[in-house]
C-alpha cells in the first residue's frame, strides 16, 4: 500500500508541476505579447532565454534558396506543412527563421504545394520562440535547406551547418496581421492545462483509493 501511494502521489505531483509550469509560461506570455516589440539585433543574441515569447521586430529580407516546410503539421483535423523562410537581417550577416503558418498538403503527399517568398526588403513582426530540441521521428530528414525541402522538426544547429549561415537561436512566429503569412492559430503555452490537472486528480485518486480498500481490507479481516 506504501509503495503504491507514494508512487501514485509522486505522479500526482508530477503532472500537477506540468500544469503550474504551463501557468507560469502563459502569464509571461500573456505579460510580454502586451509590451512593445523590441528590435532583434543583427548579431546572435547571447541569452535566447531573453526573447522568449517576447514581440520582436526586424528588418530584413526573406531568402527563398533557404526555405524549409515543416512535415505532418495538423490544424482542424486536416495534415499540412509549416512554412519556415530564413530573413536575412539588415546591418550583419544573420539569419533567422520566420514561421509563416500553416499550409494544407495535397491529396498525393507527393506533390509539395507551392508556396511564395516576397522579394525585396520588408519589416516583419513576431513573437519569438526556442524551438523544442526533443523529437521524435520514424524517418531522418535527407533535405538540404531550400527548394521547400520536407523536414520532420526543426534543428537550427543542422540548418545553419547545412545551409552554411549564422543563425539566430530562435524562430519568429508571424503576427497574424502580417502580410505574406499563412495561417497562424499559434498554440498557446497553456495548451492542455486541463488535461494535466485532470491527470494529475486521478493519480491522487488512485492513491486515495489505494488507502480505502487496504484500511477495508484490513478491517474486515477475521481473528
Amino acid at each position: 500500500m506504501l509503495v503504491l501511494v507514494a508512487a501514485f502521489v509522486s505522479l500526482g505531483q508530477w503532472q500537477w508541476g506540468k500544469a503550474q509550469r504551463k501557468e507560469a509560461a502563459q502569464a509571461q506570455f500573456d505579460a510580454l505579447r502586451a509590451a512593445p516589440p523590441v528590435e532583434l539585433p543583427a548579431a546572435p543574441v547571447a541569452d535566447p532565454a531573453f526573447f522568449q515569447y517576447r514581440r520582436v521586430g526586424v528588418h530584413g529580407q526573406y531568402r527563398p534558396a533557404g526555405q524549409i516546410l515543416l512535415d505532418n503539421q495538423m490544424q482542424d483535423e486536416r495534415v499540412g506543412y509549416r512554412v519556415l523562410t530564413p530573413l536575412a537581417i539588415d546591418g550583419g550577416k544573420v539569419e533567422v527563421l520566420v514561421d509563416r503558418g500553416w499550409v494544407a498538403a495535397g491529396a498525393d503527399r507527393r506533390n509539395i504545394p507551392e508556396v511564395a517568398v516576397p522579394p525585396g526588403p520588408t519589416f516583419i513582426t513576431g513573437t519569438a520562440v526556442q524551438p523544442s530540441t526533443k523529437h521524435f521521428s520514424l524517418a531522418a530528414d535527407t533535405a538540404p535547406p531550400g527548394g521547400n525541402a520536407r523536414w520532420q522538426f526543426v534543428d537550427l544547429g543542422r540548418y545553419a551547418r547545412e545551409a552554411q549561415v549564422e543563425l539566430q537561436p530562435l524562430v519568429i512566429r508571424l503576427d497574424p496581421d502580417q502580410p505574406h503569412g499563412y495561417l497562424r492559430a499559434w498554440p498557446r503555452p497553456d495548451d492542455r492545462h486541463e488535461r494535466h490537472l485532470s491527470y494529475a486528480l486521478q493519480w491522487f485518486g488512485f492513491a486515495a483509493s489505494t488507502v480505502g480498500i487496504w484500511a477495508w481490507a484490513g478491517f474486515r479481516r477475521q481473528p
